[in-house]
């Protein structure tokens, strides 16, 4: 099948273009997946129907379920919908709970998975924690608990470099690519046909003729509409070697809800790239779709690209059958000095991380805040517990402000978002509406000395289910570049009053019956 797609030319010029697009893989999946549950939950309810007293034990096991919900260390907000959904919804209910309420990975993916992080680097984070809490107890504490929970390093002597645009970072971007002499990993949730991407490519197919070892790695669900369903084997034929993750086969489990949301670029080990900029022509503002796309990243190079090269290996690796092929110098010695501490971090979803490291980290930085915490997000569907942290600052004097779109992408979502203003505008939050379009940054600014810059939005799909990472910086060089680009942001904003909060019951109603649902969304 083909498609057409409209590609940015610059200056506002567009053409279209028919590309190839294989939606089948995709349809027969999500088919297949239809057909398993309704054919459990029909097993289930024939057995019901026919045999004699059956009833009685999905009774039992229903109440044992609602126990284990009850009993389990997952939060309140998750834990309500399932118990409405197994109490609401006889049989079905409790089947849909036993099919997507939990994650169980196979020995095999567990083995290779360990087997992945064994190929790391190895470091010990002694002497610069010390270091650290001589400086700033409160930081050092903030970094301990990052290294903690995410499995990672502390890093000191990498140069940032910040973007306040996809425009900005699409440039530098092709630079470095253009001087990479080793290797290139790139890794994004969605990466679509069109100049951002096309230029990418050249340059990949250029590097993959000259013997780099040039790997790509896209998530599967995130780029069904954009890329054509064979794409990894298209790239290998440049050269390139590319796998889709957790690739779809139409399974009645998780496979359609924790899906990979990161977004690296990794350059012969020393350069890295991260932030909420996927690879497609809207994330530059060559056309619109929900008026200007507002987004920002982070370069860095040095030392902290190590971590990130780990992530992008774990990722790529286990989505293959076969063991990684890796160059040599992976994690090079980089002799570079440079003010600040960094922590780039992986989070993801349960038991890959026992913790909810975003969430956490974000918790810590409103905790610690004296002056100010300023956010990014282009979505705002939080859970009690992160509810009630931004109020808990905003609440001792410090100055909340919160910075999410006026033109929304998910019409839905965005009521989900507006449901939260009340509530925090009446503990003195300022929520803030991104007047030109969509803000797709995800930043966390705290007392010119903390941020955090990667891919996390404050939502259930980011917080709970996907894959994310991040950056987690103190006293770094860019935090005033972002602080300037985060006031800019606010006076381009409008500043919801109390006022502008009225709306009709209907809307209420369907506000408050959609939050309830929202940690399933």
């Amino acid at each position: 099948m083909k498609r057409k797609i409209k590609v940015g030319l610059g200056n506002n010029k567009f053409e279209e273009r028919e590309i190839s697009y294989i939606p089948v893989r995709y349809i027969i999946a999500f088919a297949i997946t239809l057909l398993e549950v309704l054919a459990i939950i029909g097993v289930m309810i024939a057995l019901c129907i026919f045999v004699p007293y059956f009833y009685i034990a999905v009774g039992i096991t229903t109440f044992a379920v609602i126990l284990k919900i009850i009993a389990s260390d997952d939060n309140p907000d998750y834990k309500i919908p399932w118990i409405l959904f197994v109490l609401i919804i006889p049989v079905a209910g409790l089947m849909l709970y036993f099919i997507f309420g939990s994650r169980k990975l196979k020995k095999k993916f567990i083995k290779r998975l360990n087997d992945l992080k064994n190929l790391s680097y190895k470091q010990d984070d002694k002497e610069l924690l010390e270091q650290l809490e001589k400086e700033n107890p409160i930081a050092a504490n903030q970094a301990k608990s990052l290294i903690n929970i995410a499995d990672t390093h502390l890093f000191t002597n990498t140069k940032q470099t910040y973007y306040p645009s996809g425009e900005a970072y699409y440039k530098a971007l092709l630079e470095d690519l253009r001087k990479a002499s080793k290797f290139i990993y790139l890794e994004y949730f969605i990466i679509e046909e069109g100049k951002f991407w096309n230029s990418i490519l050249d340059i990949l197919k250029e590097k993959a003729k000259q013997g780099l070892d040039i790997k790509v790695a896209f998530d599967d669900i995130g780029c069904m509409s954009t890329l054509p369903g064979n794409y990894a084997k298209q790239l290998k034929k440049l050269g390139i070697e590319a796998t889709p993750f957790s690739r779809m086969k139409g399974q009645a489990d998780n496979e359609f809800n924790n899906r990979n949301h990161r977004k690296i670029t990794v350059i012969d080990g020393i350069i890295g790239y991260t932030g909420g900029i996927n690879i497609a022509d809207e994330y530059i503002n060559e056309f619109e779709r929900f008026g200007h796309w507002k987004d920002v990243g982070i370069r860095l190079e040095g030392e902290a690209v190590r971590e990130l090269t780990k992530l992008f290996l774990i990722d790529f690796g286990i989505n293959l059958k076969t063991p990684l092929n890796l160059p040599d110098n992976l994690y090079p010695n980089i002799n570079i000095k440079e003010n600040g501490y960094i922590v780039p971090f992986g989070d993801g979803p349960k038991p890959l991380y026992k913790w909810r490291v975003g969430k956490t980290i974000i918790q810590n930085m409103l905790a610690t805040a004296t002056k100010y915490v300023y956010i990014t997000t282009p979505y705002l569907i939080i859970d009690n517990e992160l509810c009630v942290s931004i109020e808990n600052a905003a609440l001792r004097g410090v100055d909340v402000r919160i910075i999410v779109p006026h033109i929304p992408d998910k019409k839905i979502v965005f009521n989900m978002t507006r449901s939260y203003y009340k509530r925090l505008i009446d503990a003195k939050v300022k929520i803030y509406e991104y007047e030109p379009g969509f803000i797709h940054a995800k930043t966390y600014l705290s007392d010119d000395k903390y941020a955090i810059i990667g891919t996390i939005n404050l939502d259930y799909r980011s917080l709970v289910h996907h894959f994310e990472n991040g950056i987690w910086m103190y006293n770094c060089d860019c935090i005033k570049d972002l602080k300037n680009d985060i006031t800019d942001t606010i006076d381009k904003s409008i500043e919801i009053t109390p006022k502008m909060l009225k709306t009709n019951i209907f809307n209420r109603i369907f506000r408050a019956l959609v939050r309830i649902f929202a940690p399933m969304l």
